[in-house]
This record gives structure tokens, C-alpha cells and sequence, in this order.
């Protein structure tokens, strides 16, 4: 979720102190523009809001601009916390009729505020995201045989368009092709992606690197964290609520992952010994898997060696040995990974239940 953090942040600039009088109020308003203004205790607590409806409806009650603001606060606010996702936040302005919302910490600070038009409209972010479509598709075949597997089409498309297509909608616009595997006709699809209204260029692998080496090719290294996605994942996740995440936590390396369910066979029997000690009729198990899509820092790269093939769990393996903090960005949105052809036919008839 996209909290605004510039040096002098507007919700700082709307916070006003629970001593302040109306015509402080009013001028906040008059300078902001956004409708409301936050109010704070001396401990930096949210006492509540007042908005510009709340203001002229206490100047009707006969209140002036030198009196003070205790009577207009509204002290039940809705607040949210700084992790909550982008569409639930959406969901609750639209439920409650509302174009602001503060964000406040688990000790009720503000930290944040979140405004419809940044909600609705999704900030231009200058983060790379780096796709990975240099694989041979060995699993796809026939398919891949004349054909890189990204290329494929699915609802018409090629799946490495539907997922440029997904980041371009939430802003971002510069993008990094691993290429190696029939990448020539990778290039000659995308080019440059002037026609698709991005910028993309190429890092070529003359062997094949895996799905973390190819990043030792970067040049120059990004100078803002990054993300990384795998070039045969369809999915619906929210590539800057991701980054956010990531930033907020102050990782290193953060790897999506996606709850699995997957139900044993057969009833198991639990033994200690000989002994018989109890019984699950076709127990089902729940495991985190790798969803294919990473944010990393630009000091990730220093533990890959140039040209040499590294997988991401190795990388973040390797990251995890020195110390560094990798952590895992639970997702909940609609996710496929094509590796085979059941599963390219199962994207073919999914893509719209998939919402991507």
C-alpha cells in the first residue's frame, strides 16, 4: 500500500494540535486542499479528525475562529494500519462514503494517511522489475520446441505481456528481460516496449543462469530496490504492495509466497515404535511454496558471482548466511505458475476467473 513519505508528508503537514482553535483549522483546510485535518495529543496520539463539513457546521452553532476545536473533533475515526492492502482500504472509502483515512501505529500515532486519488490511482514508481523468460520449457513441450515458453499465448497473448501488462497498471514502466532460450524472438516482440508503453531492455544469458544468476549481469546495479518475477507466473498480486512491504520491513530480500494445501492419499497411521498411537483418515497438509516473485535490495547482488548460475532459493540461502534479513510476503491473490501443459490449458480457461 502506497503511504506517502516525502520528506514533509501531507498528513504531517494536516496535523494540528488538540489546543489548536478553528481558524487554525480553517487555514490548514484553506492550504491543503484535502478535506481534513488530523488531531493530535501532545503524546503524538490521534485524538480524532475534523473535516471542512465539520467546521461549517460548527460555525452555524455560532463557534468563531479564535474558538477552540474540542467540541468538533470527531473522535470516532476510521483508521487503518500501515500493512492493510490497497483494495481493502478502497473498499472501506467507498463503504463509508469517505476520501481519507489516517494510519496509525499499534500505539494509535499517525504514521501515514491515505487519500482516494492515490488509492484509485496507482503512483508512477521508477523500480525496476526484472522477468525472467531465459528458460527452455523443457516441461512444455511441444509447445516450447519452436517457441520460448513466455511467448506463449494465453487469452490471446503471451503470458510475458499479461504479466507487463499487470505491473503497468499499478505504475511501473521500466522492465528488465532475462532473455536466453529463442530470446531473439522475445526481442523482436517487445523491442524496446515503446508500443506498449514501457521501457524494456535485455540482459542476455549466453548459458542458461537460473533463476537468480542472470541478475549478476546487471549494468549498472539498480539504485533502488527491485522486483524479480519468474516470466510463467500469471498472477493478481500487487507487485507495489509487495515492494512496500519490503521496504517497510527493511529487508534484504523478500520472496512471495503462497499458502498450499495438499491432501494425503491415504488414511495415515502415527506409530511410536510398535506401538499404535492414533490414526487421520487422508490428512491434509498446509505448506508456504515459493510464488515465483521477489523484491530484492541492490546489496543482494553482492553475494552472486558474475555469469555463474544461482537460483533464488540458493540466493536467499546464501543472503540468510550472512545475516541478512529475508522474509516471506504472504499472498492471498490468484496465482498460476504454467509448467506444464495442463497447466497453460488450466490459464487458458482461468484467466478471466483469475481477474488478471
Amino acid at each position: 500500500m502506497m503511504i506517502i513519505k516525502s520528506p514533509e508528508p501531507i498528513w504531517s503537514k494536516a496535523t494540528l494540535n488538540v489546543n489548536s482553535t478553528i481558524g487554525e483549522v480553517v487555514q490548514n483546510l484553506d492550504q491543503l486542499g484535502i478535506k481534513i485535518v488530523l488531531v493530535t495529543k501532545d503524546s503524538g496520539e490521534l485524538e480524532g479528525t475534523i473535516s471542512d463539513g465539520d467546521i461549517r457546521r460548527a460555525l452555524l452553532r455560532g463557534l468563531n475562529l479564535k474558538s477552540s476545536i474540542t467540541s468538533v473533533i470527531h473522535r470516532n475515526a476510521l483508521v487503518v494500519p500501515p500493512d492493510l492492502e490497497r483494495a481493502l482500504v478502497r473498499q472501506l472509502m467507498i463503504a463509508n462514503k469517505i476520501q481519507q483515512i489516517p494510519v496509525v501505529d499499534d500505539k494509535n500515532c499517525v504514521v501515514g494517511m491515505h487519500l482516494w486519488d492515490e488509492v484509485v490511482i496507482s503512483p508512477i514508481r521508477d523500480n525496476i522489475i526484472i522477468i525472467m523468460a531465459g528458460g527452455k520449457g523443457k516441461r512444455m513441450r511441444p509447445f516450447t520446441e519452436s517457441c520460448p515458453k513466455p511467448l506463449l499465448l494465453i487469452s490471446g497473448k503471451p503470458m510475458l505481456e499479461h504479466i507487463i501488462n499487470r505491473a503497468k497498471q499499478e505504475g511501473f514502466n521500466k522492465f528488465i528481460l532475462a532473455i536466453q532460450y529463442l530470446g531473439h524472438m522475445i526481442e523482436e516482440y517487445f523491442g524496446d516496449g515503446s508500443l506498449f508503453g514501457v521501457n524494456i531492455t535485455y540482459l542476455r544469458e549466453d548459458s542458461p543462469l537460473g533463476t537468480a544468476g542472470a541478475l549478476s549481469l546487471l549494468d549498472p546495479i539498480p539504485e533502488k530496490p527491485f522486483l524479480v518475477t519468474n516470466g510463467d507466473v500469471i498472477t493478481d498480486i500487487r507487485y507495489g504492495e509487495l515492494l512496500d512491504f519490503h521496504e517497510r520491513h527493511g529487508a534484504v530480500a523478500t520472496m512471495a509466497v503462497r499458502l498450499h494445501e495438499w491432501q494425503h492419499p491415504f488414511g495415515v497411521v502415527h506409530t511410536q515404535g510398535i506401538e499404535i498411537t492414533g490414526f487421520e483418515e487422508k490428512p491434509v497438509s498446509l505448506s508456504h511454496i515459493n510464488a515465483g516473485v521477489y523484491a530484492l535490495n541492490p546489496e543482494a547482488l553482492d553475494v552472486l558471482s558474475s555469469n555463474e548460475s544461482c537460483d533464488m532459493p540458493a540466493l536467499f540461502e546464501s543472503l540468510k548466511g550472512q545475516r541478512k534479513l529475508t522474509i516471506a510476503y504472504p499472498m492471498h491473490e490468484p496465482w498460476l505458475d504454467v509448467g506444464r501443459p495442463d497447466d497453460f490449458e488450466r490459464a487458458q480457461i482461468n484467466l478471466d476467473a483469475l481477474k488478471i
